[in-house]
């Protein structure tokens, strides 16, 4: 493992930080990281524990050792604060959401207040609506046709969000436009993050339709809004048939009818909270559930198709828990090895690959001095397929989250990210994930590849660039 110094050197003994080559005039290494992203944040671990490149005439740090990422978010937080270009690029989608909202008391003030929504015994009365979701949506597909894999998982994905978030009467119709507006809005946010400001600002046809599209966004989710603001006060039908009881939980299903989604927590917090923070918070939080959570389930299958043997330990898993009866919300705590396939999965592809903070003063980084208000740039992608941290990174192997196997994995795992402003969703996110894995190995007992391997391009996450898979029956 290599050795670092976090903030800890002399000013006479640092050293100058090095500076990645074939940066260009004006661009810096912006063609680099929009043409060849993954393999150039990769090669950076070759310069040092802390390289220097440019985004336009911009100069940004780029941290290559996970010790020294641990230090800029966790025991150094203070003097890293939640910024930089990335930041400053998604602030223009998500407004001051919890992901993006400045640190100090507005974040603190506003993760309190969100919390309740994220406690695991919360999410739980979302279990059942959103296996009935997921199982409505998997089991309509058409057998022994090729599926848009990806384009599938932002589907069912955003689908049990909205059921959770608004509850189960979320209208169709908004649903169908979340889906079509934000894959193309995060891709647009990640071009602009590594493109010089003064490209952004032009009048161009990309630049011009980024903007309807976070306007009609805004306006698509202030109808959500409304809608569960309607809603919020009605009292469902005392003896209505609830979906929970067909598969097998009888006893949960009065509780979960009775539920009206997540963001009924919020809601009721709504003195505390403006419109325009709600709209915000709302935003942010359907990103993440279409940006990470597809993208993990969608690099699963793949590696599914790549791996029977995975494949057949997974559902030898899924038998022996449900037992012959439909998957129920009780299950979900039993799958041990399910949950060593999805944190692999997430481990080999990423999920995000740059994220950024900015310098709150003059600092001394792993043996370098990092000026005040400078980007410091970190990738969970580069972390996780260290092979100083993961041997064999290129290998997929849920076994190397098995119990009892070294811990060091575990400290260079940063897809949630890591100290105050770790994702306060990644508790829903794994529950989310373990319900489509589940109801799609329980419709479809034959999965298989028909398209080529696919090719990792970036987004905010690292996805599949065309991934076709069919399901079967027989």
């Amino acid at each position: 493992m290599r050795s670092v110094k976090a903030v800890t050197a002399s000013p006479t003994t640092l050293a100058p930080v090095p500076t990645a080559p074939g940066g260009l005039p004006l661009i810096g290494h912006a063609h680099h990281l929009i043409r060849t992203p993954l393999p150039f944040i990769t090669s950076l671990r070759d310069h040092g524990s802390v390289v220097r490149i440019r985004l336009g005439p911009t100069p940004a740090y780029v941290v290559t050792d996970p010790v020294l990422t641990r230090t800029v978010l966790v025991t150094e937080a203070a003097h890293f604060a939640k910024g930089g270009k990335i930041f400053d690029v998604l602030r223009g989608v998500f407004g001051d959401g919890l992901a993006t909202v400045s640190d100090g008391d507005t974040h603190l003030r506003n993760r309190r207040l969100m919390q309740p929504m994220f406690n695991k015994a919360h999410i739980a009365t979302r279990r059942t609506a959103m296996i009935d979701q997921a199982r409505s949506m998997v089991g309509a597909w058409e057998e022994d046709q090729p599926l848009d894999v990806f384009s599938n998982m932002n589907d069912v994905t955003l689908a049990a969000f909205l059921v959770a978030l608004f509850g189960t009467d979320f209208p169709a119709n908004l649903q169908g436009e979340f889906t079509t507006l934000m894959p193309p809005l995060m891709k647009e946010a990640i071009r602009q993050a590594v493109l010089p400001s003064w490209v952004t600002r032009l009048p161009l046809p990309a630049n011009r339709a980024h903007n309807r599209r976070i306007a009609r966004l805004r306006a698509v989710i202030d109808q959500a809004i409304d809608h569960r603001s309607s809603r919020s006060a009605s009292a469902p039908p005392a003896n209505v048939h609830h979906p929970a009881e067909a598969a097998g939980c009888p006893h949960q299903a009065a509780a979960e009818h009775e539920q009206a989604g997540l963001f009924e927590t919020l809601m009721a917090a709504e003195d505390q909270f403006t419109r325009q923070q709600l709209q915000d918070e709302a935003i942010t939080l359907m990103n993440a559930a279409i940006e990470t959570t597809a993208t993990a389930l969608a690099w699963t299958l793949y590696e599914l198709t790549r791996h029977p043997d995975i494949e057949q330990r997974l559902r030898a898993e899924l038998a022996a828990v449900c037992d012959g009866r439909p998957l129920c919300q009780e299950d979900l705590d039993q799958f041990p090895y399910a949950r060593q396939v999805l944190q692999e999965a997430v481990r080999k592809y990423g999920p995000a690959w740059m994220v950024t903070r900015k310098t709150t003063r003059d600092i001394d980084l792993g043996g370098h001095r990092i000026p005040r208000g400078a980007d410091i740039v970190w990738s969970p992608y580069l972390h996780q397929n260290d092979p100083a941290h993961f041997p064999e990174p290129a290998t997929f192997d849920p076994d190397r989250w098995a119990s009892g196997r070294a811990p060091s994995t575990r400290d260079s795992f940063f897809a949630f990210g890591d100290g105050r402003r770790k994702c306060i969703g990644e508790n829903f996110a794994w529950v989310e994930m373990h319900i489509i894995l589940a109801t799609l190995l329980e419709a479809w007992p034959r999965l298989r590849l028909v398209s080529r391997p696919p090719r990792a391009e970036t987004a905010i996450t690292v996805k599949p660039d065309k991934l076709a898979i069919a399901f079967g029956t027989s």
